[in-house]
């Protein structure tokens, strides 16, 4: 494992920065961790067909009071495909609370993006004691709020793709007229084809076993949705589904797409900051409590 490098910030504190590459039973894992060792940790997690650069605009904001750990999930970006080849959303929880018993991490807010807020609340229905709260960014709740694709899936007979093919496949996953970042236009391109629908279906699959609301009311745990209110995949009514869970905080973000944490990164963490320090607060006052 690469150690993390340390370095003084403006303010003169000791942060830790730094990647690795987790070697797990089933592929390696590849780990990003940025902010303050001592911090309250915050576990990112991304959506399929991109990886954990997708969180870059919004990470630098969330540092200063947190421990941000981002992953690349099973076959996205600097991660290895499984080799068992499974991608179920239970299994990619399993890795991920393996990858971060690796790291030492034994309380953390797990945040996830689309489909990425699966592998969160999978990790939490496994790890309830890991996990002290979630937080959803554009989480389709289940598969009646998605909104069908249009013509411009990708053929695997085309694979790899062109710059042009993975913009228009991409193009919903943000608001009318954003532009796809070059940067993740590359990281589709270097999935493979099997890794990039496996991961779909596995979504696919784990919300029509149970959507997400009704998962999330037998958890218990403190939740907080983010929902732009442009998504052009799921349905942004629909964020208020989620309002079945009990204390739950729902928020649309007005002008913004699917995909929130690149095009309104500031609005973002405006919304996302104050759930945390309450999480934080929470935790900090039971520890008191219990000395």
């Amino acid at each position: 494992m690469t150690p993390a490098h340390r370095h003084p910030d403006e303010n003169g504190d000791v942060s830790t920065t730094g990647d690795c590459v987790l070697s797990l039973d089933h592929g390696n894992l590849y780990v990003r961790q940025d902010g303050p060792p001592d911090a309250p940790v915050l576990l990112l997690i991304h959506g399929s067909a991109t990886s954990s650069r997708s969180w870059d605009a919004l990470v630098p904001l969330l540092t200063p009071r947190h421990r941000v750990i981002r992953i690349d999930l099973p076959g996205h970006g600097r991660s290895a495909e499984p080799v068992d080849g499974d991608y179920a959303i239970p299994e990619q929880g399993r890795r991920i609370g393996t990858a971060l018993g690796r790291l030492g991490i034994e309380r953390a807010v797990a945040v996830g993006h689309s489909s990425g807020g699966y592998a969160a609340t999978a990790l939490a229905e496994q790890r309830p004691d890991l996990v002290t709260a979630l937080a959803l960014i554009n989480t389709g709740p289940g598969m009646d709020a998605f909104i069908a694709p249009g013509p411009t899936a990708i053929n695997p007979a085309q694979w790899p793709p062109t710059d042009e093919q993975i913009r228009q496949f991409a193009s919903t996953g943000f608001r009318a007229g954003y532009q796809v970042p070059q940067e993740l236009v590359d990281e589709l391109r270097g999935m493979t084809f099997r890794a990039l629908t496996a991961a779909m279906q596995a979504s696919t699959a784990y919300l029509t076993q149970q959507t997400l609301p009704d998962r999330l009311t037998t958890l218990g745990k403190p939740l907080q949705v983010i929902f732009g209110d442009q998504d052009r995949r799921w349905r942004p009514s629909s964020a208020a589904d989620y309002r079945v869970v009990r204390g739950a905080q729902v928020e649309w973000l007005t002008g913004a797409g699917h995909t929130p944490i690149l095009e309104e990164p500031s609005r973002t963490a405006a919304l996302l900051l104050p759930f945390l320090q309450r999480r934080a607060d929470q935790v900090c006052a039971m520890s008191t409590n219990r000395e």
